[in-house]
């Protein structure tokens, strides 16, 4: 699977046409990409030092961490299903998402596209990397780094993102909100 570039290429094709429905605000679009039981999940990053650290030496073990990275069940920036990111939607919809008022734009890329198989014969395991830059209201611009972790499932012979762990380099984020999609 890893070696096949027929496959490899329509995954590309895939979260490049996402990365593009985003950019254009198309939505609810963009929703429909995703299966109903989807988990779309996104953390920061730590800056706790790592247990084999010598540069400094500090008392306090739970200062220590194995991994920089959050945990499943500790606190995200975001943990949606389909039902709250269609409720987003709706709500960006209203005009009263103030937000998204003026609306921001936004440029998405993604690269260092992976692919592996899944935990069921219907799904791939896709690793990719993401720069999101937003800019909004003339004078508010952000940028977004970090790693994705894909699930990609075949329903009625499309993809369909199934689940999506991101995780953010920085560990703290200048932007005012998070009311963007990745």
């Amino acid at each position: 699977m890893r070696n096949d570039p027929d496959l490899i290429r329509e995954v590309e094709q895939f979260l490049y046409r996402e990365a593009r429905l985003l950019d254009e605000r198309r939505f609810h679009e963009w929703v429909g990409l995703f299966t109903d039981d989807v988990r779309y999940w996104m953390a920061g990053r730590s800056n706790l030092y790592p247990k084999h650290s010598k540069a400094i030496s500090i008392l306090d073990p739970s200062r220590y961490v194995e991994d920089d990275t959050a945990l499943e069940d500790e606190l995200a920036l975001l943990d949606e299903t389909k039902e709250t990111l269609m409720s987003r939607v709706a709500r960006l919809d209203t005009g009263m998402a103030w937000a998204e008022d003026p609306p921001s734009r936004t440029r998405h890329m993604i690269s260092n596209i992976e692919v592996e198989p899944g935990a069921d014969e219907n799904e791939l395991k896709v690793y990719s990397n993401f720069i999101v830059y937003r800019s909004r209201a003339g004078s508010e611009e952000d940028f977004y780094v970090g790693a994705r972790q894909d699930v990609l499932r075949r329903v009625d012979g499309e993809w369909k993102i199934a689940g999506r762990k991101m995780t953010l380099d920085q560990n703290v984020l200048s932007a005012k909100n998070v009311s963007i999609f990745f």
